[in-house]
């Protein structure tokens, strides 16, 4: 390469590098300039937010208050609810001790009474229904005596088997 071919290459390179530069220096400028659009939007805003943020802090402290009230008011809420539930708990308790007493004294009852009814009975039977059978049982006696008195003698011997078996 000769020199001028050389000195031309660097003349186009380093108009380029200007060229560059001055697009670099443009972009920065409206870099600056949005850097202070928004500038100017924040300082417009902060005066807002930084109301914003006072009232926010006033709703928090005013909150946090009302929050520790209905915190202590459910503590005492759930105190009574507990002591409450411990006085139901033991009624329970002493209701159920009481019922369980009266059904051992039912059942007690109950047997007493079953074992009176079963001795009645008894009674009854020995007394009653024994003499009712003895005095049936003479009653067939007399009945069949009469009727074998009635009827004669048995005309065979088989007859007369079959009477005793029925008899025995």
């Amino acid at each position: 390469m000769n020199q001028e071919t050389l000195l031309t290459v660097m003349t186009v390179f380093v108009g380029i590098t200007a060229i560059s530069f001055v697009a670099q220096a443009v972009a920065s400028m409206r870099l600056a300039k949005a850097a202070g659009d928004i500038k100017k939007s924040v300082d417009l805003f902060l005066p807002k937010a930084e109301a914003a943020l006072a009232t926010a802090e006033k709703a928090l402290s005013e909150s946090s208050r009302e929050i520790m009230s209905v915190t202590k008011r459910a503590n005492e809420v759930l105190d009574l609810t507990k002591t409450q539930l411990v006085r139901v708990d033991s009624l329970i308790e002493d209701a159920s001790g009481r019922a369980r007493v009266q059904m051992d004294k039912v059942e007690v009852l109950l047997d007493d009474t079953i074992s009176r009814v079963q001795s009645t009975v008894t009674g009854v039977q020995s007394s009653i229904l024994r003499p009712l059978r003895e005095i049936n049982g003479v009653a067939a006696g007399v009945r069949s005596a009469v009727a074998h008195l009635l009827k004669g003698s048995p005309a065979n011997v088989a007859q007369v088997t079959a009477d005793e078996e029925m008899f025995i």
